[in-house]
């Protein structure tokens, strides 16, 4: 069930940022660029800034944008934006750092369970 759902969300997010590439690469090629102009750019990574594992993975139904994940040394993050942002939601809460599993619940999705 949970290679399931995380094959589910890697398509989903495939499919999004495959599509947003599409529209960037058909705008570019309406246009012409310098190439000079891009010298000066640098790659970045965008978060969340951590290093390590995930082990568990789980998203909203109903809020395409919102995801958590248990790390195996950094308790649980949340996106809000469809990963472009993370924050740390367990830093004050947890005792143990490593996280297996982690679901929201069908009732109520301001309730995420965590082991």
């Amino acid at each position: 069930m949970k290679k399931v759902l995380l094959l589910l969300i890697m398509a989903i997010l495939g499919h999004f940022t495959e599509g947003v590439a599409q529209k960037a690469e058909t705008k570019m090629a309406a246009s012409s660029v310098d190439a000079s102009l891009l010298k000066f750019a640098k790659w970045r990574n965008v978060g969340p800034f951590r290093g390590g594992r995930s082990l568990a993975v789980t998203g909203v139904a109903d809020q395409p944008l919102v995801y958590y994940f248990g790390a195996t040394g950094g308790g649980v993050w949340k996106t809000n934006d469809g990963g472009m942002s993370w924050r740390s939601i367990s830093d004050s809460t947890f005792k143990s750092s490593s996280v297996g599993a982690i679901a929201v619940a069908p009732s109520d999705a301001n309730i995420v369970y965590v082991g």
